[in-house]
């Protein structure tokens, strides 16, 4: 075996301008699959710290369409889709009663043009109660979050995201001075730091409270979503299961198909991205397989050359007393050493690729940090090894079944 192995590399370095580009495919196709798990491996870290800033235990409810039912909805001037107007301020003081629950706020969403001296941008508005700020992670960059009084008065103080903070004032600093939002005028008290996350974050939203975006700026009364704060993320299902049967009590709802509202927890959040991203990497890596099968075809044609170049050594060899294995090694080891370099080549260039995507997304304000998990490694040598073996076996099992008188006679 040691024999074969030395005698394996003696051929592939005798011509390495050919032993090189028979790697190729597979080094493609490598660098493709660890491109894809390490990226993975990054995105979905930056997903879970995204769904992180929203506090780590936090369940979320949702208006929805009832099933088949639309004594519920109206329609909202600002929209031609369905508004469901039942979920409101005395259903969170009902959660709050809950045993697993700490704290809540509520949601609504508006949009309107925001302006400083010359400068103006179309923005969403996010009104929320000041609970939120107990709850998120996200940190201001200069300033000062509301407080329940400002909220509960209807006071007219806005937080700015980082990015609408540039637009509007440029160079100047937006804390204490008067920001137009449609028609009325807001005192900045706040600006988020720079977002970290996809999407921008809070960087292009207008944040002001919840009451002064219900009643000055909507003229409305109900939620559209809310945030709820638990004490003991295990308990996750079963306090889900509590706030649906609070929310069904308070909206006279006696049939679950007829609900209004959606409960959602980090982990079904979470459980939907995965199903989505793994379909997109099984995708990318049925994509990359196919470069992996052209290399091995490759590497098979240019074993057969291979044996029909060294037809005379192989019978001159025969002749001297080498056995069928012995040729059937050296030729098989010398196919798995090629997919094996372009495996360890295509390891090195996809997981330069990934640092440098990593350094891309770096340079563009998001939290993703370089990966290159052990598994994809494995993967990466054990395909390679698989595709020598493979594309391998035929060609060198042809140079072992060859008659020596016959093989001596090519020369």
């Amino acid at each position: 075996m040691i024999n074969a192995f030395k005698q394996a590399i003696r051929a592939l370095l005798a011509n390495k301008a050919r032993t090189l580009l028979t790697t190729l495919g597979i080094m493609i196709g490598i660098a493709t699959v660890i491109l894809v798990l390490s990226a993975g491996a990054g995105f979905r870290g930056l997903i879970n710290d995204q769904v992180a800033t929203f506090g780590t235990n936090t369940l979320y409810v949702q208006t929805k369409v009832p099933s088949g039912n639309k004594d519920r909805a109206s329609r909202d001037s600002t929209d031609s889709g369905v508004v469901i107007t039942t979920l409101n301020q005395r259903d969170l003081d009902s959660l709050k009663k809950l045993p697993n629950v700490v704290n809540n706020y509520g949601i609504v969403i508006g949009q309107s043009v925001a302006s400083y001296r010359n400068n103006q941008k179309t923005a969403a508005y996010f009104g929320a109660s000041a609970g939120r700020f107990e709850i998120d992670q996200s940190s201001l960059k200069a300033g000062r979050f509301f407080t329940a009084a400002e909220d509960s008065s209807g006071s007219q103080v806005v937080i700015l995201g980082n990015k609408i903070a540039d637009d509007l004032f440029k160079q100047d600093d937006p804390l204490g001075k008067l920001v137009r939002i449609g028609s009325l005028n807001f005192l900045v008290i706040g600006v988020y730091d720079k977002s970290s996350g996809l999407g921008g974050g809070n960087d292009d939203y207008l944040f002001i409270p919840l009451q002064t975006a219900q009643k000055k700026m909507l003229g409305i009364n109900y939620l559209i979503q809310a945030v709820v704060q638990i004490k003991d993320l295990d308990l996750s299902d079963v306090t889900a299961a509590d706030i649906s049967s609070t929310l069904r009590r308070n909206h006279g709802i006696t049939n679950p198909d007829k609900d209004d509202f959606e409960v959602t927890t980090q982990a079904q959040i979470l459980d939907i991205f995965n199903t989505i991203f793994n379909s997109v990497t099984i995708l990318l890596i049925a994509i990359a397989a196919i470069s992996l099968i052209v290399g091995g075809v490759g590497i098979m044609n240019i074993m057969y050359v291979v044996v029909t170049e060294r037809t005379a050594e192989i019978g001159l060899r025969k002749a001297l007393g080498a056995k069928n294995s012995n040729i059937l090694q050296e030729f098989l080891i010398e196919s798995i050493l090629v997919t094996l370099l372009g495996g360890a080549i295509g390891i090195m260039f996809g997981a330069f690729l990934s640092w440098v995507l990593t350094s891309i997304a770096v340079s563009s304000g998001l939290a993703w940090t370089f990966s290159l998990p052990l598994y994809a490694i494995g993967i990466g040598f054990g395909v390679s090894a698989a595709i020598g073996i493979t594309f391998g076996v035929l060609p060198a099992r042809n140079a072992s079944k060859l008659d020596p008188i016959e093989a001596l006679r090519h020369e």
